[in-house]
């Protein structure tokens, strides 16, 4: 039986998947162990994405999934993303990210505001070729994302940006960005637009990679931007309206990353639960001491009810109903237990798990940057308990 997201007006979390579903997600998973496993180590000890994979992402056809046929793409659904970034981040969180934000970030910003011109230039790109990144961080510009200092000045028939942007992911590899800036300092929030930038505008260019923590090898980078001329035609929805294109889009986005936070715990648990079966003690697998399976088995549990927030989530916004509270929960849960089972499975490996040699330590590692990025932990309990306390 088909799931539904809705059953007499209420969301009902559901992990079972339809035919179509289950044929998506054997396909990325079968890619992701295939294609990307044997690169992983290679790619975290170079911070570099090997120049193999995006053109094989866009061959698979999971960048702009949501893209309608009508500008070249499959038309399908959110939540067929959320399960190619879960799967792709078993394997590798780094890769999981770049399809993340293709496809919850960029991709939702230009269908829901962008222009038919905008649509027809840009679309096709995001599905055959192009990665677009999307830039609203800046150092005095985190959790207060509409504190942001770049600043956009009307000049004849073009807007002149200047200003510094940090942390943005995939800008390594990005063809064109969706950049926040605000064209009057004075109007607050209300100030700030979405402008579209290629890659080559006069004026931009990507600066700094960072050297990260966990998932090496998604490049975030600064962007730089001195005198750079974006044609009035390249502002994304319109002057002012970029704070709300932000809100939306992010909201979007929470939703996956959780799912990149949900692939990497089930990764974890996954590599954990097939070395207690292999790790011999005391004259037998470790797999048999009730120690070891009471921490498998509460390692599942969680990693079991963070999926159902996840689907549920995003089953919700396909379904076109309100689930701000259900992202923000999504994100707020999975990022702990991402964490938190990605090290228990550092512990079953005992002294291995400790070294690069089993996949676990990058994991762990990874793991961190979910309760960071996209709306610190602390966002999200403030979105929840505002929406909650509403009743």
């Amino acid at each position: 039986m088909e799931n539904t997201a809705l059953q007499d007006g209420i969301a009902t979390p559901l992990t079972s998947l339809n035919s179509d579903e289950q044929i998506l997600r054997d396909s990325v998973r079968r890619f992701a162990q295939e294609k990307i496993a044997p690169l992983v180590r290679e790619m975290d000890e170079s911070q570099k994405l090997h120049p193999s994979i995006l053109p094989q992402l866009f061959d698979l056809g999971i960048m702009g999934m949501g893209v309608p046929e009508q500008y070249g793409g499959f038309d399908g659904s959110f939540f067929g993303a959320i399960l190619a970034v879960e799967e792709i981040s078993a394997v590798d969180p780094s890769i999981g990210v770049i399809v993340d934000v293709q496809n919850t970030l960029t991709v939702n910003a230009l269908l829901n505001w962008g222009t038919e011109e905008q649509k027809i230039k840009y679309l096709p790109r995001t599905v055959a070729d192009t990665i677009c990144s999307y830039a609203l961080s800046e150092a005095s510009s985190g959790s207060d994302a509409f504190s942001l200092k770049t600043q956009a000045r009307l000049d004849g028939d073009h807007y002149v940006l200047n200003g510094r942007k940090l942390w943005i992911s995939n800008a390594a590899e990005a063809g064109f960005f969706i950049v926040f800036a605000t064209v009057d300092p004075a109007a607050g929030y209300k100030g700030i637009t979405a402008f579209i930038i290629e890659r080559d505008a006069p004026g931009f260019q990507v600066g700094h990679k960072e050297d990260k923590l966990g998932i090496r090898a998604s490049s975030t980078c600064e962007l730089l931007l001195d005198d750079c001329r974006v044609p009035v035609t390249n502002v994304l929805g319109e002057p002012g309206k970029g704070y709300k294109i932000a809100i939306e889009t992010l909201n979007e986005g929470r939703i996956g990353i959780a799912a990149q936070m949900l692939g990497l715990a089930q990764g974890a648990w996954n590599h954990a639960a097939r070395y207690s079966q292999e790790r011999q003690q005391f004259g037998k697998a470790i797999s048999t001491f009730q120690a070891v399976q009471f921490t498998l088995a509460e390692m599942a549990t969680e990693i079991e009810a963070a999926r159902l927030l996840v689907y549920n989530a995003a089953r919700m916004k396909d379904a076109g109903v309100p689930f701000v509270k259900e992202a923000a929960m999504a994100k707020y849960f999975v990022s702990m237990v991402a964490e938190r089972v990605a090290s228990q499975a550092v512990e079953i490996f005992g002294g291995y798990g400790f070294v690069k040699d089993y996949p676990v330590e990058k994991l762990y590692r990874d793991a961190k940057i979910g309760k960071i990025y996209e709306g610190t932990s602390n966002m999200q309990l403030a979105t929840i308990a505002k929406l909650v306390l509403k009743g």
